[in-house]
């Protein structure tokens, strides 16, 4: 580790830091109806679209109406995204000429981005058209996280709200999401990233000469447009296969800052949008915070892991001071990697610019127990929130055990029906991830898939299912995914990650926007302060660590203490 290396992370985290502010009100502005500087262009448009789609905008729908309408829009997302895969070869902007993806692939990539998973079984740049990557996957970028902050604002208004039924209308919040936060950003972002060197074009490859004289052909095509939405969605999605390590993608240590900065920004500033809305900053803060330690935490970890190079390396003579450059980018080194792979893990996004699977034992395993401890550090677009909350919510109702007081948190009463809800949420992640890896364990035409023997092949399973129902997208490597068995276990896994999850939460929602919302008194439990922020942390690595501790053991802990005694699987 260097003082270059972290003056660099704490330059990042900084810069996110300044911008949560700003983006937090202007989102609360957005969500609350208020006018705002970009009204004057974009509210005709968003009442045009309301009049053709024959949407009420005043009509608002209780928590079952605005999850039933979630659903059927993302089973509408699902049912086009996978039209559009399989009938590729007879669609345009298709210059490759590919052909249409098979029935099991289709069925795993459209579940992937319309759930903002974004996992990818698949080689971008060899297997889908241009068509494909912007009418299918990039169009699923943006409603997939707008989907999201529509069911976090919805559960936001649930704290505000006293007495009634209603939680707010889910096309008007996902169509305000789109047009007044996605849109111009992405934007902006993605004409950033074309003065960077990111490719925006609809050619499909450009033909080079080599130094040695042949001919190598480039595959290139809207890459900055979806790059740009990629990571403000926390999508995660990437046009080439291998991700943002690809050159294409993030060619400088200026792309791959911003890139880090883009993924972080709308779900930090959506925290403090949630303070705003709820009349009490200081909340949002705390959040944050709570977010803010475990995501450096895990930061620090990758990076000193990583600084420490490959034991086994050593002792066969290899100069350990430049750490473990095994699967990085020269061009970004290990701080900058080591930010990445925190911080795709920490949020669902899911994008990468190294290779997870080629971290050290310690190192592999924090990007994911990140994703374990429930995506919410802090977490995808609009999910990571609502999942930060459901923590909230436990965390206050164990505190009220413990002092023997009816537990409240910011002014609703959190009895046994909210309790039963968040808790049937809380299991979705490791009945996903713990069964899916025990059946895939002990499959043999599933464990043909590993690439490697040993704890590092349970970690490849293992991770693929964690970030397949943790909604995050990344790959550890080394799995050969595209088969029948894990396309499908893999989808599977990515529906009760997002859906099975957030109709509890939902239903959490309505419980508590019709309880009466009673003031603060003495004896109330103060969750914006430093000793709810320590309890919050503690909750969240507690049920992360008794869930999932006994298999990270039998995978990346065991690697890492075999890598110290220098032994090989």
């Amino acid at each position: 580790m260097t003082i270059v290396g972290w003056l660099q992370i704490s330059l990042l985290f900084l810069a996110v830091l300044v911008a949560i502010k700003p983006l937090g009100l202007y989102m609360a502005q957005v969500f609350s109806g208020e006018r705002t500087f970009l009204s004057p262009v974009l509210a005709p448009l968003e009442g045009g679209l309301y009049r053709l789609a024959g949407i009420q905008p005043d009509k608002e729908q209780g928590w079952l109406a605005y999850t039933v309408s979630m659903l059927a829009f993302s089973l509408a997302g699902f049912l086009a995204l996978y039209a559009i895969l399989r009938l590729q070869a007879y669609l345009p902007l298709n210059p490759q000429g590919f052909a249409g993806m098979a029935p099991d692939l289709a069925f795993n990539t459209a579940v992937s981005f319309v759930t903002n998973t974004n996992w990818q079984n698949y080689a971008g740049e060899t297997t889908l058209g241009h068509f494909a990557q912007m009418a299918g996957l990039t169009v699923q970028n943006f409603l997939s996280a707008a989907t999201g902050m529509a069911l976090a604002i919805a559960f936001s208004r649930a704290f505000v709200r006293s007495k009634v039924s209603t939680l707010g209308n889910f096309w008007v919040d996902m169509t305000r999401a789109t047009l007044y936060v996605l849109l111009p950003i992405a934007i902006v972002v993605a004409l950033a990233f074309v003065a960077m060197g990111l490719p925006q074009t609809l050619d499909a490859s450009v033909t080079a000469t080599t130094l040695e004289g042949g001919q190598q052909v480039i595959a290139l095509g809207p890459v900055a447009s979806q790059e740009a939405i990629k990571q403000l969605g926390t999508n995660g999605g990437g046009f080439f296969n291998v991700n943002a390590a690809h050159p294409f993608e993030s060619p400088t240590a200026w792309s791959n800052y911003l890139n880090i900065f883009a993924m972080l920004s709308i779900s930090a500033a959506l925290v403090y949008t949630f303070g705003q809305m709820v009349g009490n900053r200081r909340q949002g803060w705390a959040l944050i915070a709570a977010m803010a330690v475990l995501l450096t935490a895990g930061v620090a970890v990758t990076y000193w892991a990583e600084a420490q190079g490959n034991p086994i390396l050593t002792s066969l003579g290899v100069d350990p001071a430049l750490g473990n450059m095994e699967g990085k980018e020269v061009r970004f080194g290990q701080a900058m990697t080591a930010l990445y792979a925190a911080v795709t893990t920490g949020l669902s996004d899911g994008g990468v610019n190294g290779m997870h699977g080629s971290f050290t034992g310690l190192g592999g395993l924090v990007p994911m127990f990140l994703i374990q401890l429930g995506e919410v550090l802090p977490g995808g677009v609009g999910s990571g929130l609502y999942g930060m909350l459901v923590f909230a919510l436990l965390s206050v109702f164990v505190a009220g055990l413990m002092v023997g007081r009816t537990p409240e948190f910011l002014g609703k009463k959190i009895e046994g029906r909210e309790m039963k809800f968040a808790m049937l949420a809380v299991l979705v992640l490791p009945l996903a991830i713990l069964g899916f890896t025990a059946v895939s364990a002990m499959l043999p035409f599933a464990v043909a898939s590993v690439g490697t023997a040993g704890p590092h092949g349970l970690s490849e399973i293992l991770y693929a299912y964690t970030s397949a129902a943790g909604n995050n997208g990344s790959a550890f490597g080394g799995l050969t995914g595209n088969t029948p068995w894990y396309n499908t276990t893999l989808g599977i896994a990515m529906l009760l990650g997002r859906f099975a999850y957030v109709v509890p939460v939902m239903a959490i929602a309505g419980s508590l926007a019709a309880k009466v919302k009673s003031p603060a008194s003495a004896g109330t439990f103060p969750t914006d302060g430093p000793l709810f922020v320590g309890l919050l942390i503690g909750i969240i690595l507690i049920l992360g660590g008794l869930q999932f501790f006994p298999a990270l053991a039998l995978g990346p802990i065991v690697e890492h203490l075999a890598m110290l005694a220098g032994q090989t699987f």
